[in-house]
């Protein structure tokens, strides 16, 4: 297993992890369609991650329109991640990381220890890492940072196409 945090500029690992729906779910799938907002949580139905969860709800059609898929993973069943998507109504793939295996794998760290911390990725349709976000105590940061990153990724792929 990876030890050491996953950084800007790092190629991610593929993985596979259980939908809600009972289906699976692989990053490199998606990666060949549109770019990743990849947001690790501590637990389903908690306040800050109620708040992160619906901002992200609340923006995803602009998520959409800059070309990227939102995936939130915690430690949670995927039966907590059903009721947690029914309950808010939240439109993008929660993911079940049991022994959270991801998590250790995408060096997320834990806060004083004990509590899964809150980092989220945005990644590039190559599979790089274009973004950290790690604040366990701003949760909508991330969905805002995440908006900014990919318009500059957006921006930069019209230049790049233009030249």
């Amino acid at each position: 297993m990876k030890e050491e945090a996953i950084k800007v500029g790092d190629k991610v690992p593929d993985f596979e992890l259980e939908r809600q729906d009972g289906g699976f779910f692989r990053l490199y799938d998606l990666l060949r369609e549109k770019n990743v907002v990849l947001y690790f949580y501590p637990k389903d139905s908690t306040p800050g991650c109620t708040k992160q969860a619906c901002e992200f709800r609340d923006q995803y059609e602009v998520f959409k329109e800059q070309g990227a898929e939102v995936v939130g993973i915690s430690s949670d069943s995927v039966e907590s991640h059903q009721r947690f998507e029914k309950n808010y109504r939240l439109p993008f793939k929660l993911l079940s990381d049991k022994g959270g295996q991801i998590r250790k794998m995408f060096g997320v760290p834990r806060k004083l220890g004990l509590l899964p911390g809150r980092v989220t990725y945005i990644i590039d349709q190559d599979g790089i890492v274009r973004y950290v976000f790690n604040s366990m105590s701003k949760p909508l940061e991330h969905v805002s940072i995440a908006l900014e990153v990919l318009r500059e990724i957006n921006s930069e792929q019209k230049h790049y196409n233009k030249a």
